[in-house]
């Protein structure tokens, strides 16, 4: 018994040390805030606690804060600009307006007095698009993670996301285009406007994903991104209902 009661005496001892060596190191200190845009790297961060500050002045700095990534995004010289403080609002806004632009009628066909027959819209639906776009940026993220790539998940999602941005660009320009006329001459301009919009994604991604993969496997890492705005500037260039 006399043994019995040292041992527990020495293990009680050994655990108010141990307890006390953690505490003095604070390894137990799992507390924290969360990161807010434009406050990292701050030491006076206690001063940007949003639990009491108006909903306006919040949804504000988020705004904010999208409308820098876009500028990052036109203007990509500062590589690491929208991976210090990922977000995915930016991507969200581009996909959805991206899906409610190219979202086609349901395909109908005409029959003409000569017996042919005419065929309108039958473009992508709502759900497509957004599957396109969400589906292809987790496969190239995939893709850069299984080659090593030194960024998260989410971070590599961010960048695809915001830079879908040239995209939304040239849409809004085909649109404005197609009111006008449907000539070939329109198609070819169209198709000018979506070839600068995609090779601007494709730029500003690599800009800010080249120095996250190992330098013998970023050709690996390009490929699958060039695909993915090539898919999206086709479904651009090929949208014909205005």
């Amino acid at each position: 018994m006399d043994a019995d009661d040292n041992s527990h005496t020495s293990l009680d001892i050994g655990e108010v040390n141990f307890v006390d060596t953690l505490s003095g190191h604070n390894y137990g200190d799992v507390s924290g805030d969360l990161t807010l845009p434009g406050t990292v790297g701050r030491e006076d961060s206690s001063q940007y606690n949003t639990l009491d500050e108006p909903i306006k002045d919040t949804i504000m700095r988020d705004l904010r804060a999208v409308g820098v990534k876009f500028y990052h995004v036109l203007y990509p010289k500062e590589k690491k600009s929208l991976l210090k403080e990922w977000d995915l609002w930016g991507p969200l806004i581009l996909c959805t307006f991206l899906a409610v632009m190219l979202q086609g009628e349901a395909e109908t066909i005409v029959l003409t007095e000569k017996g042919s027959t005419v065929r309108y819209g039958g473009g992508p639906q709502f759900a497509e698009v957004f599957i396109i776009v969400w589906a292809g940026a987790a496969v190239v993220t995939l893709n850069s993670k299984l080659l090593g790539g030194r960024i998260s998940f989410f971070q590599s999602v961010c960048v695809l996301g915001y830079c879908l941005l040239p995209g939304c660009i040239a849409l809004i320009v085909c649109r404005v285009l197609l009111f006008f006329s449907h000539s070939t001459f329109t198609f070819i301009i169209r198709f000018c406007v979506s070839s600068v919009g995609f090779a601007w994604a494709t730029f500003a991604a690599m800009m800010f994903l080249s120095d996250s993969q190992l330098p013998g496997r970023r050709g690996l890492a390009v490929y699958p991104i060039f695909l993915f705005y090539l898919v999206i500037s086709w479904l651009i260039v090929s949208n014909s209902d205005a």
